[in-house]
């Protein structure tokens, strides 16, 4: 499968420059298709509208996203596939949507470095992403595999493109400071019989099992160390707490498109 894009459910020959300069100001969402099925799809949809609602003033319906879902589906011949869903625009909006190869989720627990930062408008998954490449990529050069970000005050709050929880025994901690709430971790809220929101201090770290990376593509990704300045909290396999998000997620189906 080679990439494409569909702009309102039209398959594009060639991208127009202009359109790439559109697309500068807008959100958007990704998915992992398996079998034409996505877990969290009505998630996905109302992120769409809420996120069309304030950043442009206009509702975004299902139904024209079901629609242009099915017409990617279409044209690429596969069920198994990764989508991603821009809305911009010019003088109404345009869902832009591109298809490429379906994504295998990870299987070596990350090192993250920490990084005091918060994106602009963390509720929204917009995309102005520099700064996530750029916190990357400087982890990477310090030796680790990613970032995960904390607030001034020393709260834990997501990670580059993910979001991020943690373990106490069989209780799931999720941060409370400001961030986008992914489509995964609302899966996963869903499965959980409970679960604790809570502020999650830097100097708490260690007194945690276990910490987990969530989003469309590692539904659950063990972190392997938090690196804070001079300190590393290094987290040993649980199977404990994995055992428990994955009963959780088991009880949210995939949606089919």
């Amino acid at each position: 499968m080679t990439e494409s894009f569909l702009l309102n459910g039209v398959p594009l020959r060639t991208v127009d420059p202009g359109l790439l300069s559109a697309t500068r100001y807008g959100h958007f969402t990704s998915m992992q298709v398996r079998a034409g099925a996505v877990h969290g799809l009505d998630l996905h949809l109302e992120r769409l509208d809420h996120s069309a609602r304030e950043v442009f003033g206009q509702p975004l319906p299902a139904d024209r996203v079901h629609a242009d879902l099915r017409a990617a589906l279409e044209h690429a011949g596969s069920g198994d596939l990764s989508l991603r869903v821009n809305v911009f625009s010019t003088t109404e909006l345009q869902l832009l949507i591109r298809v490429s190869p379906p994504i295998e989720p990870g299987v070596q627990p990350p090192r993250l470095l920490a990084f005091e930062h918060q994106r602009a408008l963390p509720h929204l998954k917009h995309t102005g992403s520099f700064d996530l490449t750029y916190y990357g990529r400087q982890a990477e050069l310090a030796g680790y595999d990613d970032a995960v970000f904390h607030t001034p005050s020393g709260e834990i709050s997501e990670a580059s493109i993910w979001n991020i929880c943690f373990a106490r025994g069989t209780t799931v901690v999720f941060p409370s400071a400001p961030v986008l709430a992914g489509i995964r971790q609302q899966t996963l809220q869903r499965g959980l019989t409970t679960f604790d929101t809570t502020p999650i201090p830097l100097t708490d770290l260690a007194s945690y099992d276990a910490a987990y990376l969530t989003n469309s593509i590692d539904p659950a990704l063990p972190v392997a160390s938090i690196t804070v300045g001079a300190d590393t909290t290094s987290y040993a396999p649980h199977p404990e707490s994995a055992e428990l998000i994955e009963a959780a997620y088991a009880t949210q189906p995939a949606e089919e498109i």
